[in-house]
């Protein structure tokens, strides 16, 4: 049993500047080196993909593996316990004690995380979540680019997606370092808009978010104010059984791509995609009712695609770990439900909010009784005077 399963009932919540523990205990000997089983050609020689795999893990990595966790823990000055805190964080898999998997760079990414923290600029908590953002959301952009990337190969070159996938490591060389500067000036640019929703324009929605309330609101004590809206695609599940892997992939791209664009255009911002729905935010009651009308247009006049039905709610929300919940999601989620293909419902409340707006037309619609909000009055959003969003 290792130190670590016999730290196992302990506290994890002890500071990251802790001392680690040593990894060894001094009056152990220790255990004997058994030559590694040798698996491939007797030869010894690497094939060159090989080489050009562990080439690339190198430059991807800052060098050659050669730390252990316990190793890493201590030259960053804290316990492996802490460490594995942020490891998990980020996404890392359980590494033994005797896994030679680390290099120094993620001895100083480590060190930096925790620098943070002893400086009081960061909480331990604050630093966890913070890293698990990272974590999880550079997971999905590497996902993401990877089969973009490998899925480009097999319709330009023709190849197989297996062929495809090896070829990749070849190709990735040339674009590590243009992608990571994207990266960063991309975190810089969507940093800066977030401060300015968040933080700098945050009080205005709420004294917005104020008019033609009566004070017993479900969502009136929540934080920030916002246009929540909901796009989802009408026979999609009917459509997905009837297509092959590759039509159904084309199509939800194509749903995603469209989506992504008149939401940006709009102003708004793109909160998730989950199949064949989409929930996106916006600052004002009326830049969320020009995304809306717009996405019910675009896709009414898709060739391929099929209609959608869509909601828009202006009200209150709170924001956590980059998505969004509260009874104005809830409320929005319901609408989507009851509009008709192609056409968009707001709430009375959002109703009022755009009443005066020569741009919209509201119809109201019959009352309905919806599941945990009972009798809701859904209001018709319809185009007025002006052209709405204008797509380059």
């Amino acid at each position: 049993m290792s130190v670590e399963d016999q730290q196992s009932g302990e506290d994890l919540d002890e500071e990251f500047d802790a001392v680690p523990e040593p990894s060894v205990d001094e009056d152990t000997e220790p255990a004997p080196v058994q030559a590694p089983v040798t698996i491939g050609p007797p030869t010894g020689v690497m094939s060159a993909e090989r080489l050009a795999i562990k080439a690339l893990e190198a430059r991807l990595l800052g060098g050659e593996r050669k730390l252990r966790r316990r190793e890493v823990a201590a030259g960053a000055g804290v316990s492996i316990l802490s460490a594995r805190k942020l490891w998990r964080a980020l996404g890392f898999p359980n590494f033994g004690d005797d896994d030679v998997a680390f290099t120094e760079r993620d001895q100083a990414a480590l060190s930096t995380i925790l620098d943070l923290v002893r400086a009081g600029i960061l909480t331990e908590e604050a630093a966890i979540s913070v890293t698990r953002s990272i974590g999880q959301m550079t997971d999905r952009m590497v996902v993401w680019q990877i089969e973009a990337l490998v899925e480009d190969m097999v319709q330009e070159q023709g190849i197989p997606d297996a062929v495809a996938r090896k070829q990749l490591v070849g190709q990735l060389p040339a674009l590590v370092d243009s992608l990571e500067e994207i990266l960063v000036y991309s975190y810089r640019r969507q940093l800066n808009a977030g401060v300015q929703r968040l933080a700098v324009r945050a009080e205005a929605g709420l004294q917005a978010s104020e008019e033609g309330r009566e004070g017993d609101e479900d969502d009136s004590p929540l934080p920030l104010a916002r246009a929540v809206g909901f796009a989802d695609l009408v026979s999609y599940t009917s459509l997905s059984r009837r297509m092959n892997e590759k039509t159904l992939a084309q199509m939800v791209q194509r749903f995603e791509n469209k989506c992504a664009e008149i939401i940006s255009v709009g102003g708004g911002r793109l909160v998730k995609t989950v199949g064949d729905e989409v929930l996106y935010i916006a600052e004002t009651p009326a830049a969320g009712a020009e995304i809306s009308l717009a996405l019910a247009q675009a896709f009414t006049e898709d060739e391929i695609l099929p209609q959608a039905r869509v909601s828009m709610v202006w009200g209150r929300i709170l924001s956590r770990l980059g998505d969004i919940y509260g009874p104005t999601v809830n409320l929005a989620a319901r609408l989507t439900t009851l509009a008709q293909p192609g056409t968009v419902l707001v709430d009375a409340m959002t109703a009022a909010a755009l009443g005066q707006d020569e741009r919209f037309v509201l119809v109201p619609q019959k009352s309905e009784n919806v599941r945990g909000f009972g009798e809701i009055h859904p209001v018709m959003l319809a185009r007025g005077r002006g052209k709405g969003l204008v797509l380059d």
